[in-house]
């Protein structure tokens, strides 16, 4: 016996007329490069949407073509973001921090037909220009001149009509794409269907998830290039939430104004970000209204525990750890406490906090060793693997990597994992970046955090070097606060309370500077070359 419920396609289009009919007031700052804040509503994004939406047909875009763009997070990319896909073809984002050959590689492998561009990353375009062929080069100009032979955007779709006639589109039709940063490799594309965002957005919406509504004001720091802002500005869209985009300027500073000024009271950032904020907090606290921020969620890495106390301790604000990745959309995990788990000692509260949480609904997760599935223990390691309905299945054009899907249907992550009884996972490393010591292993993850709640690390990476006795051993990469002052002594002496003897690193490196990926995490791959040579009689 079949279900008689309608057939009722999940598109982006619903989200876009919902937007235009129910919440047409609602307000969208944008943060622009000259640091001035435009504001417009959701009536002028679905109207504007629309336009662009027509001014790409007459462009000649068609079904699946690709549409990229190079830009911030702004009110015009969010137009990008919905137009593009309800029309029929397909947003890609790029990531201008990526290296140029990078950049031609994803554009020339995607086959991108037109290019969105900021005016004020025309000097990255520039540089791989060359090597690449879009139909179309369209600038969002912000009040500079667009340059000869480029479409301005306003000046396209100022004379289109407001309404729209949409094409057919089936709910697993493509509706965005986004490449991985290509630490290990070429960069790899993921392929988002309507029906994977509507239901990521939906999921992230609820109260046991991010907990978005209409009463909210969300400030993706996240950037829009980067796995859709995790899937922040569709959620807002969905749920009628007013949203807050800094543009280029990720400063603590200019952060913590649009917060105040804007009454933010969620916002999202890799821990590099926070790290900064909280500094600034702690430099002059009570400079800055900060009473709107019911949530700070993070991601990208895992955020230290210290970090975490800081943010509730000294300053009362709520720091939300998550976990996800390009190819799921990219949320997995949410670490929201269990009721029962609120009434257990602080320190207890705050290790589950520093955890990656429980899956998100229709997310399922297993950790697998040598021997398969492991317990769920909370001790025993393993590799973490995914699936659900928002989680790639393959790469585009990329049949080389059919090894990271499982041939029962999951996708393997590379992060090493626990989970505990509780069904909340901890990341104690990705596979590349644990370290074997004389055939045991060491969580780089488990160093790092714990060395970031001295208080006179700013930030600290762990990575294994070659060592001729035991393999490999940890060798910390660390920069203190400003002014502040730290031996390697005093560091492996805070470390020795927590760790066996062996976990601790052996030398301990300082630094003004950690490499970081174009995501803003820390680049293990360049310290473990910088240091692959490192002579240990001098450790």
């Amino acid at each position: 016996m079949e279900g008689r419920m309608m057939h009722f396609p999940l598109t982006l289009v619903h989200l876009l007329e919902r937007a235009g009919q129910y919440y047409p007031e609602v307000r969208i700052a944008s943060r622009l490069p000259d640091r001035s804040v435009r504001h417009t509503t959701y009536g002028d994004f679905y109207r504007r949407s629309l336009k662009f939406a027509n001014a790409l047909r007459r462009l000649g875009v068609q079904k699946g073509d690709r549409v990229a763009t190079l830009a911030w997070n702004h009110y015009r990319h969010l137009e990008a973001y919905f137009a593009v896909p309800v029309m029929g073809a397909v947003y890609h984002t790029l990531n201008p921090r990526l290296h140029p050959s990078d950049l031609a590689y994803i554009m020339n492998h995607a086959d991108d037909r037109v290019l969105l561009v900021d005016d004020v990353l025309l000097p990255v375009f520039e540089r791989f220009r060359a090597e690449v062929h879009p139909r179309h080069v369209i600038v969002w100009s912000h009040g500079q001149p667009v340059p000869e032979g480029f479409i301005d955007y306003e000046a396209l779709i100022e004379p289109e009509p407001e309404t729209f006639d949409y094409p057919d589109i089936d709910e697993d039709q493509a509706a965005g794409m986004c490449y991985t940063s290509g630490t290990t490799g070429r960069p790899k594309g993921v392929v988002y269907s309507h029906r994977g965002i509507v239901l990521h957005s939906l999921v992230s919406a609820m109260a046991n998830t991010l907990s978005i509504s209409q009463y909210d004001a969300v400030m993706p720091v996240v950037p829009m290039f980067h796995v859709n802002a995790w899937g922040l500005p569709f959620t807002s869209v969905l749920a009628g939430a007013r949203q807050v985009f800094p543009g280029p300027h990720l400063d603590p500073d200019s952060l913590l104004d649009l917060v105040q000024s804007e009454k933010v009271t969620i916002t999202a950032g890799v821990p590099t970000v926070w790290l900064g904020v909280l500094e600034r907090l702690d430099r002059e606290p009570g400079k800055y209204d900060t009473r709107s921020l019911r949530a700070i969620v993070v991601g990208g890495s895992a955020a230290p525990q210290a970090m975490i106390e800081a943010y509730e301790k000294r300053h009362g604000l709520n720091v939300v750890h998550a976990w996800g990745m390009t190819e799921m959309t990219p949320l997995g995990t949410i670490c929201t406490l269990k009721p029962h788990l609120l009434d257990r000692p602080q320190e207890e509260r705050y290790r589950y906090r520093a955890m990656q949480g429980r899956p998100v609904p229709f997310v399922e997760v297993r950790a697998v060793g040598d021997s398969g599935p492991v317990p769920w223990d909370g001790r025993t390691m393993g590799e973490l693997q995914v699936r659900g309905p928002w989680i790639a299945s393959s790469y585009f054009e990329n049949p080389g990597e059919a090894d990271k899907f499982t041939p029962d249907g999951w996708f393997r992550t590379g992060d090493i994992v626990t989970i505990d009884p509780e069904g909340y996972v901890r990341i104690t490393d990705r596979a590349k970046d644990l370290i074997k010591s004389g055939g045991e292993w060491i969580s780089s993850v488990d160093l790092e955090n714990a060395i970031m709640g001295h208080p006179a690390v700013k930030e600290a990476a762990v990575v294994a070097v070659p060592h001729p006795k035991w393999g490999e051993r940890p060798l910390a990469v660390v920069v203190l606060r400003e002014g502040a002052q730290a031996t390697a002594d005093e560091l492996r002496a805070f470390l020795e309370p927590r760790f066996a003897k062996w976990w601790l690193p052996d030398a301990f490196v300082f630094t003004d500077q950690i490499p970081r990926t174009a995501a803003g995490k820390f680049l293990k791959s360049a310290l473990r070359e910088q240091y692959r040579e490192y002579r240990w009689e001098n450790a």
